[in-house]
């Protein structure tokens, strides 16, 4: 492969690493330092990648090559009291569980791929997957609210939610709904479309929340990625697309209530 061709190759593939570093350290700034460090390690041996004939698992290798050396999950620096415990959380979980779950969860690897990513067997990653969701099953309940135009998919979502234990406080599918139903109750979890029912922004919702009530964790679902996938603004920690897996939304939900240091994001 020319150099021209590797790099728009890893040009397609750098939104979701970087997605699923953010998504790994929960912070867009941890993430990206991770992210660079993996473009870097490439740019000093091409090697790196050209042992796998898949772009996207070379990369996603290399990264776990460097995440796994650094043995720091995140960042060193200034943390919310919600961060710090996340971290005490994180401690606590099965070494590499996490990584695989979101390799498979969010990223939707097939478990022979997350073994190559990880340099695991496929056994190990199966097992691995399974020990996270488990482990992660036992996380605190919460408030959780959902802000989503269709109503279907609101409804499914919220069975989703309440099948884990949580409570949903209600579902809003316009940007006015969202801040009227948050009003009625501090949720701990939002989990929002970016584009809703009368054309208002599910991301100026999410903005105004996160101003008027501090740090709430927020996954995204939505069909259009592509629009918090730029590098250009602060994006979530947490991002799903549609159409989307029961298995995706438990994950997320499990992992944002312990795991929380969402960032506001500018209107797209």
């Amino acid at each position: 492969m020319s150099s021209a061709d590797l790099a728009q190759s890893i040009g397609r593939e750098l939104p979701y690493l970087r997605r699923y570093a953010r998504a790994l350290t929960g912070s867009q700034r941890a993430g990206d330092n991770y992210a660079a460090a993996t473009l870097e390690a490439i740019l000093s041996d091409r090697s790196v990648l050209e042992a796998e004939d898949d772009t996207r698992i070379g990369l996603f290798r290399t990264f776990h090559a460097i995440w796994q050396s650094s043995g720091q999950p995140v960042e060193e620096g200034e943390r919310t009291a919600r961060e710090s415990r996340a971290q005490d959380h994180l401690r606590n979980l099965t070494a590499n569980s996490r990584e695989a779950l979101l390799l498979r969860t969010i990223e939707e690897l097939r478990y022979d791929q997350i073994a190559r990513v990880m340099q695991i067997d496929q056994a190990e990653a199966e097992e691995l997957v399974q020990i996270a969701l488990n482990e992660m099953s036992v996380t605190l309940r919460g408030k959780v609210m959902v802000i989503e135009d269709e109503m279907i998919i609101a409804m499914d979502l919220k069975g989703i939610v309440q099948a884990m234990g949580h409570e949903v406080t209600g579902v809003a599918r316009t940007h006015t709904a969202a801040i009227e139903l948050a009003g009625q109750g501090r949720p701990d979890l939002i989990l929002a479309d970016i584009q809703l029912a009368d054309g208002s922004s599910g991301i100026e919702a999410v903005n105004e929340l996160l101003r008027d009530m501090g740090d709430i964790p927020v996954i995204f679902i939505t069909a259009f990625p592509e629009r918090l996938l730029t590098g250009e603004r602060p994006e979530p920690a947490f991002l799903i697309s549609k159409p989307y897996t029961e298995e995706q939304v438990r994950s997320a939900v499990s992992q944002a209530m312990f795991f929380s240091s969402t960032e506001g994001l500018d209107a797209a």
